[in-house]
């Protein structure tokens, strides 16, 4: 009943339910999160290893389903990082620049052009990235080339682009690569992707490099998570045992202690007579020598058998 009243204060309730509500969140919220990472890092890894092995293809082999939003032909998601070739025109006038990139940690802008597929649709193409000069202003950089080129490039899915375009620097520029939102800004109507360049193309800039093939810490910090969700319950199951033990014990000591007439060593306390039941005066009894040579240096004799002693000496006491 003790532990029940106990284990029913509020203080320990509010900590059960800290501790729950962590649990909770470690199993449904933050492994699934960093696990999740991990299985999609994994499947990026998996298909940028296989386009860099494999040979490239016609673009338009790819292109076989059409995209319900913009009506235009479209790939599978399974298809992206493919290697492919593409034959067409740039479209000079619709470019773009996309703005907030980082390229080995230094601020960039990426040159995004429309590119008109012979016999097919346009695509966006991210020709590369262009470092700024003179603070945040776009540099100077070289125009697409003009005529009919064939490019080598990556598949890549268009990212979501949910800021609005700007025009600065006598250029149009976004915050991301999204084929809906650059069509509607320069007046054109592309896949639902785009091309990243590879490097020795013609109208390339910067080459953007492949992400790095490792898997990261996502696997390692999902496990944390999980053992932080065990441990949570563990530890505070081990504090209530630990308070309860605590209390037990001070609870037997309080009902085993009891107050015990004692007396320093060598004295004795008189018994009670019936000619005298209240004992005036307690009676003392010298420590013997075999006492005396036991004790430590520290260890003195009773100051009150000492005057007992000297009171016998002088016969102040008989």
């Amino acid at each position: 009943m003790r532990r029940l009243k106990f284990l029913l204060r509020p203080q320990w309730l509010a900590l059960a339910a800290v501790v729950a509500l962590f649990a909770f969140l470690c199993f449904s919220v933050l492994a699934p999160w960093q696990l999740g990472k991990n299985t999609s890092t994994a499947e990026r890894n998996e298909l940028i290893n296989q386009s860099t092995e494999s040979e490239p293809v016609a673009i338009g082999e790819l292109l076989t389903s059409t995209d319900p939003a913009t009506g235009e032909p479209s790939f599978a998601a399974q298809d992206e990082w493919r290697r492919v070739t593409a034959t067409g025109t740039y479209l000079q006038d619709q470019e773009v620049l996309v703005r907030l990139r980082v390229v080995q940690q230094l601020p960039a802008y990426e040159v995004v052009t429309p590119f008109q597929l012979t016999d097919g649709p346009i695509v966006l193409v991210n020709r590369g990235y262009v470092l700024p000069e003179q603070g945040t202003a776009p540099p100077p950089f070289e125009a697409a080339p003009a005529g009919e080129v064939t490019l080598g490039a990556h598949l890549r899915q268009a990212e979501d682009g949910s800021r609005a375009s700007i025009e600065e620097a006598g250029h149009v520029q976004v915050y991301n690569i999204d084929p809906e939102q650059i069509g509607s800004v320069v007046g054109v109507s592309a896949i639902d992707g785009y091309l990243q360049l590879e490097s020795d193309q013609p109208g390339g800039l910067g080459v953007i490099a492949l992400p790095q093939t490792d898997s990261g810490p996502y696997l390692g910090y999902g496990l944390q998570w999980l053992a932080f969700g065990i441990m949570a319950p563990l530890g505070l199951a081990y504090f209530v045992r630990a308070e309860l033990r605590e209390r037990r014990k001070a609870s037997g000591e309080s009902e085993d202690t009891a107050p015990e007439d004692t007396a320093p060593e060598g004295v004795t306390l008189p018994l009670p007579t019936e000619s005298d039941p209240v004992a005036a005066e307690p009676e003392f009894t010298l420590p013997t020598r075999k006492q005396r040579k036991s004790k430590s240096k520290n260890t003195s004799v009773p100051s009150t058998a000492n005057d007992v002693r000297l009171a016998d000496r002088y016969g102040k006491k008989r």
